[in-house]
């Protein structure tokens, strides 16, 4: 059964040289104690406010989530020139980071939550750039020039992630993408923290000379406990993921988003330990569904 739903926002968290206030907006569930927490990630130009369906079905069943507003948010509307602007892809990073640093800040701020929230359990997700930026908290690195991984940004207090639609890696980037996104060069080498990865077999990308299958590196090429989601159909919003009727979903899809909110949640539950058959339970009705919106596999 879900739960009822509180909605806070905005909670501003301290974040030292950022230039710009860190808004996060937090749903939670009314009752309940030991809530594990779901930092998550928007993709370029969205916000807080975005990914209703998912946030709010995790928030239903169990999960405290907070979604801070990075710098690229339109809402902003920061200018090529500002100096912050080639190391967004950093800030990201720390903006998820001072999230976890003010999770007793976040209880705080919502009434009802202070003290029932299980900061044991903690668990990123992302949605496109925003996968990227929870990428690198369980252990993928940006690499340089001259093809060296970057600092590792990895962080042991998270234990899971969920990338949806994760940009793969950088040795086929269009000529747009190497130009203006020189970030966009990922490693999943070091990417041990277990993680389940959502591709759609129809997302093709203006940022890769490659097809949907750039989608599914992070699961191909990082080693440790990994799962994959392929989501039939599923262009880059995979089937509406980011809002109801937003107008840059291609492939609106209703039964599709229902799909990865069922699996998404159940992987949850069994990545942080809260349930041993939710995630198996998941894959059963999958395979036995003649009419499966998606397949996973895992490693």
């Amino acid at each position: 059964m879900s739960a009822t739903v509180i909605s806070v926002k905005p909670v501003v968290l301290s974040a030292p040289g950022r230039g710009t206030e860190l808004a996060v907006r937090v749903n939670a569930p009314v009752t309940g104690t030991g809530l594990p927490v779901i930092v998550f990630s928007h993709g370029y130009g969205w916000s807080m406010d975005g990914y209703a369906p998912l946030v709010d079905h995790w928030a239903a069943n169990g999960f405290v989530v907070v979604q801070p507003t990075h710098l690229d948010s339109r809402r902003f509307g920061i200018p090529a020139e500002d100096p912050r602007t080639p190391d967004i892809w950093r800030i990201r990073v720390d903006d998820l980071r001072w999230v976890l640093d003010g999770l007793d800040e976040v209880e705080a701020a919502v009434p009802g939550l202070r003290g029932r929230v299980d900061h044991e359990r903690v668990a990123v997700a992302g949605h496109s750039w925003g996968a990227q930026s929870a990428s690198t908290l369980l252990g993928a690195r940006v690499l340089d020039a001259n093809g060296e991984p970057g600092e590792d940004l990895s962080d042991p207090r998270v234990r899971a992630g969920v990338l949806l639609a994760v940009t793969g890696l950088g040795d086929q980037l269009s000529p747009f993408a190497a130009e203006h996104f020189p970030f966009m060069r990922p490693s999943f080498a070091a990417m041990t923290t277990p993680a389940l990865v959502v591709a759609g077999d129809n997302d093709h990308s203006h940022l890769s000379t490659r097809g949907p299958d750039w989608f599914t590196d992070a699961y191909t090429h990082s080693p440790g406990e990994k799962s994959l989601l392929t989501v039939f159909g599923g262009e880059h919003s995979l089937g509406g993921i980011v809002g109801h009727e937003v107008a840059e979903t291609t492939d609106e899809n209703p039964a599709r988003v229902a799909m990865i909110q069922r699996v998404t949640c159940a992987y949850l539950r069994s990545a942080l330990d809260l349930d041993d058959t939710a995630w198996k339970g998941a894959l059963a009705a999958l395979d036995q569904d003649p009419a499966a919106l998606g397949a996973v596999r895992g490693k």
